[in-house]
């Protein structure tokens, strides 16, 4: 059997091939094209690479045009965690020495070795892996919104305060249409403290209010208005070009999620997947689309719903040596999944009545903290929903929850 190892980089890859023995059959330095890919295609076929029987190919990546070129058909495409190669480069050499053909190399001899130890990339559907752009984008661009959010939120606490209690009964605060024209119409609290009402009535109509127009001009009018302290003049203005600046930013980021959120919720209903995910209580279109893009939709990804639980770093992990055992949370994990996690139990314990039961009982019977409680919920409905993906069957509370409907009964 042949093994292949390619240490990559931006511009240049190098490529080793080995066989059973270890023994170095070819070596090559491609370039990051069309024209390198085809030789790296070309030197795999001249050592028995076929559509039948692929040579498995070892790289420091999951992403890019290069492995999506290796993906094709049914080859194996294993990506190997740096550190871990890091840890195989000092079997080959005690001198500590690196070389990118030598990297490339120790890649290939890790799949000659331990190949069992590693777990090839799933093999996801197109439509799968396009929906995990979106939903990663999306998550992208809500984390990025909510730290441009923070940024601005903490420049007006230092020189304007008024627009914190104007938006402070707004749902969303900051990103709001109405918050966006009322910081541009007046970005220091003296030029707000001067808006007429028919001013701040027609910010509301650009920002798309329709209702309570009148009423909501005159409470801005009396917020804005009122005893505020104030920086010097020269600082305030500054100050005010400074928020005007983020203010241009939090506005790309806010269409930026509202956009992402329209594609994923045009996309994710349309996988076969999306009907079991969204009868779970808590899962909405959005963390729906999130949960299907870090599990995928390769039924053979994960053995087991314990590997699944790992992976989300919902299950704890047990450290035991000699008379000492210690059980702890999981560190090593797919954070965005287990981000998911948290909001969905969160989610589940008003819209689950054994949810709902639950997490008391993880409080009161085993002494769980909030986050504890949260992830031990966490931790059981992602076995729930491996099980109902791997039978097709959708969310039933009585079989998901027995011990609260015999405690009902």
């Amino acid at each position: 059997m042949i093994y292949c190892g390619i240490d990559w980089a931006e511009r240049t890859h190098d490529v080793a091939l080995v066989d059973d023995t270890g023994r170095l059959l070819a070596k090559r330095h491609i370039t990051d094209d069309a024209a390198g890919y085809k030789i790296l295609l070309d030197l795999l076929v001249e050592h028995g690479d076929s559509e039948e029987d692929p040579i498995p190919v070892a790289i420091e990546t999951s992403r890019g045009l290069l492995v999506a070129v290796l993906r094709t058909g049914k080859r194996q495409v294993f990506a190997i965690n740096p550190m871990a190669a890091a840890r195989y480069r000092d079997r080959h050499s005690v001198s500590r020495k690196k070389s990118d053909p030598g990297d490339a190399l120790v890649l290939a001899n890790i799949l000659r070795t331990d190949m069992h130890a590693h777990r090839p990339l799933p093999g996801d559907s197109d439509l799968g892996r396009a929906i995990a752009v979106l939903a990663r984008a999306q998550q992208d661009a809500t984390w990025n919104r909510q730290q441009t959010a923070n940024q601005l939120r903490s420049l007006l606490r230092e020189y304007y305060p008024a627009a914190l209690a104007a938006a402070e009964t707004w749902k969303n605060g900051l990103c709001r249409p109405e918050a966006f024209e009322l910081l541009r119409l007046a970005p220091t609290p003296s030029q707000a403290a001067r808006l007429t009402r028919s001013q701040l009535q027609a910010a509301l109509k650009r920002a798309g209010r329709k209702r309570g127009i009148d009423a909501e001009a005159e409470r801005l009018r009396e917020v804005l208005r009122a005893d505020w302290a104030h920086q010097p003049p020269l600082v305030e203005d500054a100050l005010g070009k400074q928020m005007f600046a983020l203010l241009i930013q939090l506005e790309a980021a806010s269409q930026a999620a509202d956009d992402l959120a329209e594609a994923v919720e045009e996309a994710f209903p349309q996988h076969p997947d999306a009907e079991v995910i969204l009868s779970f209580p808590g899962l909405g279109v959005q963390l729906g689309a999130r949960v299907l893009a870090e599990i995928g939709d390769d039924r053979t990804r994960f053995a087991d719903a314990r590997g699944l639980k790992a992976y989300a770093g919902s299950s704890p992990i047990t450290r035991a040596s000699g008379k000492k055992s210690s059980i702890t949370r999981r560190w090593v994990k797919n954070d965005r999944l287990n981000h998911v996690g948290y909001l969905w139990a969160f989610s589940a314990l008003t819209a689950s009545p054994g949810a709902k039961a639950h997490y008391p009982k993880r409080r009161d019977e085993h002494g769980d903290w909030h986050a504890a409680a949260q992830r031990n919920l966490f931790n059981r409905m992602i076995g729930q929903l491996y099980h109902c993906l791997q039978h097709n069957k959708p969310f039933e509370e009585q079989t998901a929850f027995p011990t609260h409907f015999s405690a009902a009964a």
